[in-house]
């Protein structure tokens, strides 16, 4: 027998085995002939037929079947084989389902997919391992449904019309009869609803629920990114009612029950554009030369009720989404941009952490509860950069939010030199203790009134960012801790964030050699230290934004969870979110938690705020997608006006397909094709990071420098094409 023949009946005897103990395990408690097995699996011809024949023995022979009686087969013992798991769909239609308690994933090709998308909850059948080859299986059953609406392109026929999804990972198509199109035109981006998918039938039906618009147009794409999310970015009109009906008046009998702290210096130090100030600090100099430093946070929870439709539409969406053009806020504006924001000179119910401190930054005493507040100023981050630089209260125009040249008072610049001096010394005592400095690059984009990108800029961490992100930290941590060390144990909302893989550390250690870096294995302080030491070595060369996002998918994922780990990045022993109530629902939770416990009550129910705990973090997964899909949308959108220029690029990834590249002076990334590049055929060397022409031997490596431009601009499916011109100064 030839090699070939020998190979297709060795694939045929694979594809039987299989065949059987799929019909045997699906109904375990009854008996099969060989002959309902073959009609089951489809099998007609004499020479399959025997092969299934002969296989049943085999496996009866080596005890994987018994023959229950003469002729009739079954399955053997308690069914081991059936699992739950989760669909991680790839683009070239097959999948892996991620099965808790299995070190590996399941393979599942194309046509045992049994209608599951990605991202559904699946039963999976696994078909017994063979030496050296990796797990396989097949879907049996789709039980939940990861989403049932779909963004789509509807194309139109006489009687029907199609959706086909834009989503590289769906590989169907749905089925929309006449008069379910809802007003849809041929051509308009849809988002589409999953009826069904009868038996037999080639495609899922549906039917269309909204009409986003015309493919390519700004707010099109905008929202067809929040829909694949399944994010909103309208309140339901019964939400919107329910808010504009509260009455966020100040009252004096509810001013009685609070610390009032209007008379304190207080001021808020937020981005140049912000709507909202959900946080803001007080200082005031003690009479034993202590500070009394105070963060104060909107009081949310005093006007989100549980069990109204606007908590549970504040739950639901669990964050705001910061998208490259607008907010999608978790809050109606009436609160979000009114009631708790901390505007100066307005009074305003808050929620409090006061630390009495000593020059040298150590905590004396600290309080938490509601208090009201009246802040004196609200600074942009450059004003108060501006203090903190010059020393003075002098801010020029320009620097300033007012737009016009003015002083402020020596008490508020007092202030803010003091707490970054403090700042300063909590953060370098944070990097000892072994947290991890991100201070990755942030792309912004100048927009016109259109939305349209005229320009790319950098977000950059100067000193007064990292005064306010010190006190917020120092409150989160010391909120957590209170409750944290609490006897006997109290149910409670933390951030964790844990140890980073050790194989990702490995394989990072492994690309950044390349650049001339290394990490430190010998313990988790010298990890720690030597990830600090590259990100440092790293900033403003070439390979800065490769670096950080490694290094940043190295780590963990942080989560919000009832279970307290610790924070590995910040290294903290105890962390919650109490900061942002206005755009998270975490907080608005630890909120709520941390009054009840103030009050004395029992300790909450375990199991509910873990429930809530996932969700939260599920969703605010799925904003941070979002916000990149926007970013990397705007970037196409950016460079289709760049179509005739030159620009030096870093080679990010490397994969069988192409190169990835990423254009060191705006950050957007796009890709060469492999088959477009000319001179010579390429082949990916998966351990080198790099391709290499058969013929020249020529390589491009992850890292290098290359000349590009732009092939293709393809906003629909958010792709950039690049051609390669070749190596940068070659």
């Amino acid at each position: 027998m030839s090699k070939k023949k020998k190979k297709a009946r060795n694939h045929k005897k694979n594809e039987i085995t299989k065949g059987i103990f799929t019909v045997l395990e699906k109904d375990r408690n009854k008996t099969f002939n060989y002959k309902e097995i073959a009609a089951r699996l489809g099998l007609s011809n004499t020479e399959d037929r025997n092969l299934l024949i002969k296989r049943l023995g085999q496996l009866k022979e080596s005890k994987r079947i018994e023959e229950a009686e003469r002729g009739k087969y079954k399955a053997i013992g308690p069914n081991k084989t059936y699992h739950t798991g989760t669909v991680d769909l790839t683009g070239r239609g097959n999948a892996y389902i991620v099965v808790e308690g299995l070190d590996d994933d399941v393979f599942v090709p194309y046509n045992k997919l049994n209608k599951a998308f990605h991202g559904d909850t699946v039963e999976l059948y696994i078909f017994p391992r063979r030496k050296g080859k990796k797990l396989e299986g097949e879907i049996t059953k789709v039980l939940e449904r990861k989403k049932t609406e779909f963004v789509g392109i509807l194309d139109q026929q006489k009687t029907f019309s199609f959706v086909r999804p834009t989503d590289f990972r769906m590989y169907t198509d749905f089925f929309v009869s006449k008069g379910k199109e809802k007003n849809a035109k041929d051509g308009d981006k849809v988002i589409v609803k999953l009826d069904d998918w009868p038996e037999g039938g080639d495609s899922p039906t549906g039917t269309v629920v909204q009409v986003l618009g015309k493919p390519g147009e700004h707010n099109t794409e905008i929202h067809a990114i929040l829909a694949e999310y399944g994010l909103p970015y309208e309140f339901p009109e019964e939400v919107q009612r329910f808010a504009d009906t509260l009455d966020t008046s100040i009252k004096e009998d509810e001013i009685a029950k609070r610390r009032d702290m209007r008379d304190v210096l207080t001021f808020t130090i937020d981005p140049k554009d912000a709507k909202d100030f959900d946080d803001a600090l007080s200082f005031e100099v003690l009479d034993n030369g202590n500070y009394e430093i105070g963060i104060h946070i909107a009081d949310v929870s005093h006007y989100l009720r549980p069990d109204t439709v606007l908590d549970d539409e504040a739950y639901e969406r669990a964050t705001s989404v910061y998208l490259v053009d607008r907010v999608v806020p978790m809050l109606p504006e009436v609160l979000s941009n009114n009631a708790c924001s901390l505007r100066p000179n307005e009074e305003k119910y808050t929620f409090s952490a006061v630390f009495e401190m000593d020059p040298k930054a150590n905590i004396k005493n600290q309080w938490f509860g509601r208090t009201v507040i009246n802040s004196n100023e609200r600074f942009a981050y450059e004003e108060a950069q501006q203090i903190i630089e010059s020393g003075k209260g002098y801010i020029p125009e320009g620097i300033s939010i007012r737009g016009e040249a003015y002083t402020v008072g020596d008490d508020i610049v007092e202030a803010t030199l003091q707490m970054d001096r403090m700042a300063k010394i909590m953060r370098d005592k944070r990097m000892r203790q072994g947290a991890i400095s991100f201070d990755k690059v942030e792309v912004r984009f100048n927009l016109n009134e259109e939305g349209e990108p005229t320009g790319v800029y950098f977000k950059e961490s100067k000193d007064a960012n990292k005064l306010i992100e010190e006190f917020m930290l120092l409150a989160n941590r010391k909120v957590a801790e209170f409750i944290g060390k609490k006897k006997p144990k109290k149910t409670f909302v933390y951030r964790v964030h844990d140890d980073p893989d050790q194989d990702k550390l490995m394989a990072l250690n492994g690309i950044i050699s390349r650049f001339g870096h290394k990490i430190d294995f010998k313990d988790k302080k010298s990890i720690s230290a030597s990830l600090n030491q590259l990100l440092e070595d790293v900033k403003g060369k070439k390979e800065q934004n490769l670096v950080d996002t490694l290094t940043i998918r190295s780590m963990s994922k942080a989560i919000y969870t009832t279970e307290n780990i610790g924070h590995y990045g910040l290294a903290f022993d105890y962390y919650t979110h109490f900061t942002s109530p206005i755009r998270r629902y975490p907080d608005v939770m630890v909120h709520r938690l941390l009054q009840h416990y103030l009050d004395g009550g029992d300790s909450a129910n375990t199991e509910v705020y873990e429930k809530k705990c996932k969700h939260s973090s599920d969703m605010e997964y799925l904003a941070s997608s979002a916000e990149r899909d926007s970013i990397k949308y705007m970037q196409i959108k950016f460079m289709q006006d760049h179509q005739d220029k030159e620009f030096v690029g870093v080679i990010s990834g490397v994969t069988e397909w192409g190169v990835y590249v990423e254009i060191i002076e705006n950050k957007c990334e796009g890709m060469v094709r492999i088959t477009d590049i000319k001179g010579d055929y390429y082949i990916f060397d998966e351990k080198e990071y790099a391709i290499v022409g058969e013929r020249t031997k020529k390589t491009y490596q992850l890292g290098d420098e290359v000349v590009v431009m732009v092939k293709n601009t393809d906003l629909v499916k958010r792709h950039l094409d690049f051609s390669l011109i070749g190596k940068h100064g070659e």
